[in-house]
């Protein structure tokens, strides 16, 4: 019986790369060695190879996904993608594994490209009537940029400035007052060609994880993120400067709305896999979307594996049953 062999690809281009490789470690100890063999594929702007404990860097045969072991040509079957950024989240590595006619475990490019993107993401989601979406403006590099004043008469403060493509927090800043908002908008610059300047939205920030399983679309237990920083920064989300708790302290009523819209967003994108859905309860009760991440943190305590947990779920089995699915 031939063997199937897992691509877990980490790694990348942005300033995600050493979390992308703590989420690859998580998804490698979760994978039945009694079912898959998985190889873990590292993509860098020298090339991309597989890396095996105790051997020199394997290069990747881009032209079949494959590679060369003990004398014998090792064809990937399958891809766990886990780049945090470009080009796992952007729809670029997508483009090339449908190429070559590798499935994969997030949604196809079009897809992957919508979320990435988050100005355009919240846009298209905020026609959906039942969604709200936080006002934001878009700032792209080289072209004029309204004022100071201008940005701070629409969104107010405090604010938030970030990569409008990007994650883990990374070049994100509050900015309380308007001296600071030149600054912060230099610092996500540095990470991205566009900025998203957004409206601050007070209430409890929640997290929702949500997967498909033949025709049926599955949401997690909702978590509450209780950040001890300003935000839910970087610092917050991989040193511990936060307090996770799942299930989220609200009402059963909200929880299941969360979950709803959550089932929905999976949905209007065409999602594919595990994807994680933020949102704000602001002070009338109503969730706000932050964000939608496709390819969310897979270290042992990411949100997906605390939810997976408290839905009585274990990760082997989760990633065993959308492996298969999505061979099949």
């Amino acid at each position: 019986m031939n063997r199937t062999h897992i691509a877990v690809i980490a790694g990348g281009f942005s300033g995600e790369y050493a979390v992308s490789l703590r989420s690859a470690a998580g998804l490698l100890s979760w994978i039945d060695r009694s079912l898959f063999d998985p190889y873990l594929i590292v993509i860098e702007h020298t090339g991309w190879f597989v890396q095996i404990e105790g051997q020199d860097p394997i290069p990747v045969d881009k032209c079949d996904f494959s590679f060369m072991l003990g004398g014998e040509r090792i064809k990937l079957d399958y891809a766990l993608i886990t780049v945090h950024g470009t080009p796992g989240e952007n729809g670029l590595l997508q483009g090339y594994l449908d190429l070559v006619g590798v499935p994969y475990n997030t949604g196809g490019v079009l897809t992957e490209a919508l979320t990435f993107n988050k100005y355009y993401c919240n846009r298209y989601l905020s026609t959906y009537p039942q969604l709200r979406v936080a006002d934001s403006v878009r700032l792209k590099r080289g072209e004029a940029q309204p004022s100071t004043e201008e940005l701070v008469a629409r969104l107010g403060l405090p604010l938030f400035a970030k990569p409008n493509a990007g994650g883990s927090s990374v070049a994100t800043s509050r900015v309380e007052t308007a001296e600071a908002l030149e600054a912060a908008i230099t610092l996500a610059f540095e990470e991205c060609d566009e900025v998203l300047l957004e409206r601050f939205i007070s209430g409890t920030e929640v997290t929702c994880g949500c997967y498909r399983l033949g025709d049926e679309i599955s949401a997690l237990p909702v978590t509450e993120v209780v950040p001890k920083n300003s935000f839910f920064d970087f610092e917050a989300k991989y040193h511990g400067a936060v307090e996770e708790i799942t299930p989220a302290r609200i009402s059963s009523e909200l929880t299941a709305e969360i979950q709803a819209l959550t089932r929905q967003i999976y949905q209007h994108i065409d999602a594919r896999g595990i994807i994680r859905v933020d949102y704000i309860i602001e002070p009338d009760g109503i969730p706000t979307l932050l964000e939608v991440n496709t390819t969310p943190g897979m270290t042992p305590t990411s949100f997906i594996p605390q939810q997976v947990a408290a839905a009585g779920l274990t990760m082997p089995q989760l990633l065993t049953d959308l492996i298969q699915d999505h061979l099949r």
